[in-house]
């Protein structure tokens, strides 16, 4: 399972990048194939001052090794080997407009002292962060999701878009950091699901990436805005870093297992603003992205 999950990352990368860059236009991503010390790595790619996107990453990995003993402790496992690989993806466009988006897609194994898998499991999801809130973008965007999850299982929409609001939720701020999607976590074989299922249900996912977030960067990219728009969208921003400092398992996960720095934190903006008790006007579009995010909301 393992082989053929990285394989699809692999394949998955390179028509990500590939598409994002003929919608750039402009710049280009900028590989880079690092190696870490205990066992695997991964292949970075970077893309910075386009036309649309002002920075980016979608980067896969593929890590092994001893399971560092702090996350021995968070998966309650003695002194065991781990593989994990996966594709992680977050773009931050340059138009206030056009929203952000973060999608991640992951395979876990744990194995005994004989090699032995004892542990397996899928995980991944993709949500939208936008500054100006269009509906109609967020119910493509989710209704693009839940397509993919019904040719799987029907409940799996409504379960995974719930957690995902929940997952997304800067607990700090009371507010969601965006406008959702799917999250899961720890799908493993079961009475109605086998790993090739669970496998079949990610990549179906993953294909549906592309589908959910490109055709709202084409609608929106080219629109007008001001500095007062980009003041905003630097401000939410901010949210989006302490979301990913002080919440985020996968940032996390990456720190305590000795992973590639500027790959983990390559998800941060380049432009941000801490603003002290940042009020929008009464009636703004502001003040409407916050009520949207202050409860979640069903969009299709």
């Amino acid at each position: 399972m393992k082989n053929a999950f990285y394989q699809y990352i692999q394949e998955l990368q390179d028509r990500i990048t590939s598409k994002l860059e003929h919608l750039d236009g402009k710049a280009k991503f900028q590989e880079d194939i690092w190696k870490r010390p205990e066992g695997g790595g991964g292949r970075t790619r970077v893309i910075e001052n386009g036309n649309v996107f002002e920075k980016g990453g979608v980067n896969i990995s593929g890590v092994h090794g001893k399971l560092p003993k702090s996350m021995q402790a968070y998966f309650k496992v003695g002194d065991v080997d781990f593989f994990a690989c996966g594709l992680s993806l977050v773009l931050h466009p340059k138009n206030p407009m056009v929203p952000t988006v973060h999608a991640n897609w992951r395979y876990f194994e744990m194995y005994d002292e004989d090699g032995s898998i004892i542990d397996s499991w899928f995980g991944g999801g993709q949500d939208l962060t936008p500054y100006y809130l269009f509906e109609e973008d967020a119910t493509h965007f989710h209704q693009t999701c839940k397509t993919a999850c019904d040719k799987h299982n029907p409940d799996f929409y409504p379960t995974y878009k719930k957690r995902c609001d929940e997952y997304f939720y800067n607990a700090h701020r009371n507010e969601g950091r965006g406008i959702g999607g799917l999250f899961f976590d720890y799908c493993k074989t079961s009475s109605n699901m086998t790993m090739k299922n669970w496998y079949n249900f990610v990549t179906e996912v993953g294909d549906s990436f592309l589908e959910a977030y490109v055709p709202i960067v084409e609608k929106r990219k080219d629109l007008p805005y001001s500095d007062a728009h980009r003041n905003w969208q630097e401000i939410r921003r901010g949210r989006y870093v302490e979301f990913n400092l002080v919440h985020d398992k996968g940032t996390l996960f990456g720190l305590k297992t000795n992973g590639r720095i500027e790959s983990i934190l390559m998800s941060l903006p380049p432009h941000v603003q801490w603003v002290y008790d940042h009020q929008p006007e009464s009636g703004s579009e502001e003040e409407k992205l916050l009520k949207v995010l202050a409860s979640p909301k069903s969009w299709v």
